[in-house]
């Protein structure tokens, strides 16, 4: 039989990630994200829905989410989901929440970086060089950052201006 378990969320944190390590090393922390949607109803009114999803990040990953990471941060997860299941009291319980396996860090809101300035500290490459960003040219194969790209704009694998866009 065939499954497929995978999940992608985006929201905001809900609490300050609390970082702890296990007894073998390994780094754990668990965050809120609030995940809103909004839909019509039958009336044609506009409602807004939260869904507060609990998120358990491992490793790295929970390292960079306890420095970078603050109440009120959007964020990106990937994940898959995993059914808690634990007995209380003789009464069984059972808690649905996601094992984060990627996170993306989507900026700061409102100002509240974790330097209380709004700022967040720039991401680094090995050596100390800026790590490549969405419009730097980036050769992997090599893994040699070649810096950002010369005017700005890249279409169809050609460096140009405006008039190298075919609209």
């Amino acid at each position: 039989m065939a499954s497929f378990n995978r999940v992608i969320l985006l929201g905001n944190v809900t609490r300050d990630p609390e970082l702890r390590y296990i007894a073998n090393g390994t780094a754990v922390t668990d965050i809120g994200l609030a995940v809103n949607d909004r839909r019509k109803t039958a009336t044609g009114e506009w409602v807004e829905e939260t869904t507060f999803v609990d998120v358990t990040l491992w490793g790295r990953t929970a390292e960079i989410a306890g420095e970078y990471v603050t109440k009120g941060s959007p964020l990106m997860i990937e994940g898959r989901l995993k059914l808690d299941t634990w007995e209380k009291d003789g009464k069984k319980n059972s808690k649905l929440r996601v094992v984060g396996e990627r996170m993306q860090l989507l900026g700061s809101r409102g100002g509240d970086g974790p330097r209380g300035d709004g700022s967040r500290p720039k991401a680094r490459a090995a050596g100390g060089r800026p790590a490549p960003s969405m419009n730097d040219e980036y050769d992997q194969s090599a893994d040699v950052y070649d810096g950002p790209t010369r005017g700005g704009s890249e279409v169809g694998g050609q460096v140009g201006g405006d008039d190298d866009i075919p609209f």
